[in-house]
């Protein structure tokens, strides 16, 4: 069972969350998948993703990249979450860590999701802590561009329909990082 352990209330009632567990049994609209620009999801996040959603993540994968190309950071793509209980699934290619200008990059896939999220006309979504795994990014500067991202968006965009955003952590590494930098009181 997943646990809400922050939470922090933005000016105009956007809710964000740090919640342990497992981001496919999240309570949202949509989840975030942690991508690599191929959409071939096979291992990690993206690997878990893909199993639980079935065949059909993987096939609406290769198609958006058959029609679209690779996917930038800052564009995510999405499909439907196949077998999964949401909606969508959205796909943010984060940075792989020694790529040259990484914090830009991770802040651009954050910042697309919800973009993207919005053009959904979601209200509620689920990230990861997109590019901290197999990509190599230090999770705590992570942390910091990510939280940054969040509040950008929200205080750019105070009449966005995303009401209710959680980060969905899993490893305790990533969570204590995460929880060291939560800048809010």
């Amino acid at each position: 069972m997943n646990q809400v352990l922050r939470e922090h209330l933005f000016p105009l009632n956007h809710l964000l969350r740090i919640v342990r567990g497992d981001i496919t049994e999240e309570n949202v609209d949509a989840i975030v998948n942690a991508a690599n620009e191929h959409l071939a999801h096979g291992g990690g996040v993206a690997g878990l993703i893909s199993s639980r959603g079935g065949p059909d993540v993987q096939v609406e994968s290769n198609a958006w990249v058959k029609k679209n190309g690779p996917v930038p950071h800052e564009k995510p793509a999405y499909t439907t979450a196949g077998l999964l209980p949401f909606r969508y699934i959205i796909h943010a290619v984060g940075p792989v860590w020694g790529s040259g200008q990484e914090d830009k990059k991770l802040a651009a896939a954050i910042t697309g999701s919800l973009r993207l999220a919005d053009q959904l006309e979601l209200s509620s979504l689920a990230l990861p802590a997109i590019s901290t795994g197999i990509f190599g990014f230090p999770k705590e500067r992570a942390a910091k561009v990510i939280f940054n991202a969040f509040q950008d968006y929200f205080t750019e965009h105070p009449g966005t329909g995303l009401k209710r955003v959680h980060l969905t952590l899993y490893d305790q590494p990533t969570l204590d990082a995460f929880l060291k930098t939560w800048p809010w009181k």
